[in-house]
């Protein structure tokens, strides 16, 4: 069976190498975002289909089931970033408030209104997967605020799909380089102190979120729901 597969966020960074990973299996893979020429040079790249979408866009993401058209085997919540880099929060209240808004719907909003959207057509035996970050327990503003907000509803959304024999769980990614994340904030020192924070002695890379990915939408991960799977090199350890 072909297993068709949605990627928001597909056009760059790790939800491109989520797509490529799943192309790489046979299955047929549309990616989505806000720029139509950066979907378009990777899906022409990687071998997959585009549709420009914004998830924050309600009325984008309401029409987003009709213009895919098929069933959808697995969902990738990938799409968000920190808007902190776009809209730094000031000290005026209505600033903070924008800023807070902003990180808020690109990475919580945008994730619930795709798979609201995409509800109907998500078969038994699928996957929700969001990607979230570490940044939840490292004391990240709002956009750490709103990673924790999308680990915490993946598990009511795991109570809830679960009825129907599909899970839904969160990647959450420590420090990847070769991705847009940073901007021109990166430096050589960031870089290095990011990378001596992890056990394994080098960043992370997308494909290595890819590779979480794709085992939590395989067969052999199909009684683990509700769960955050952490990829950052041991930078953040767990019980």
């Amino acid at each position: 069976m072909v297993r068709t597969v949605v990627v928001t966020g597909g056009g760059t960074g790790i939800g491109k190498a989520i797509a490529e990973a799943f192309v790489a299996e046979g299955a047929k893979v549309v990616i989505t975002g806000r720029r139509e020429q950066t979907l378009r040079a990777a899906a022409e790249a990687i071998g997959a289909r585009y549709v420009v979408c914004d998830g924050t866009d309600v009325d984008a993401v309401s029409s987003l089931g009709e213009r895919l058209g098929d069933p959808v085997n697995v969902l990738v919540n990938n799409a968000g970033g920190n808007k902190d880099f776009e809209y730094p929060p000031g000290e005026d209240l209505r600033a903070l408030a924008d800023s807070w808004r902003a990180n808020l719907e690109a990475n919580l909003l945008s994730a619930v209104l795709t798979t609201a959207a995409l509800d109907k057509q998500l078969v038994p035996g699928g996957a929700v997967i969001h990607i979230g970050s570490f940044a939840t327990d490292r004391g990240a503003g709002s956009y750490g605020a709103a990673k924790a907000a999308l680990a915490s509803w993946s598990i009511a959304l795991a109570m809830r799909l679960g009825k129907r024999d599909i899970t839904s769980n969160v990647v959450s990614p420590g420090y990847i380089d070769d991705t847009e994340f940073f901007r021109d904030r990166m430096t050589p020192e960031f870089h290095a102190a990011r990378t001596a924070e992890t056990l394994t002695g080098r960043p992370g890379h997308p494909a290595d979120i890819a590779g979480a990915v794709l085992f939590l939408a395989s067969p052999g991960a199909r009684q683990v729901t509700g769960q955050v799977l952490h990829v950052n090199g041991g930078a953040l350890t767990t019980r």
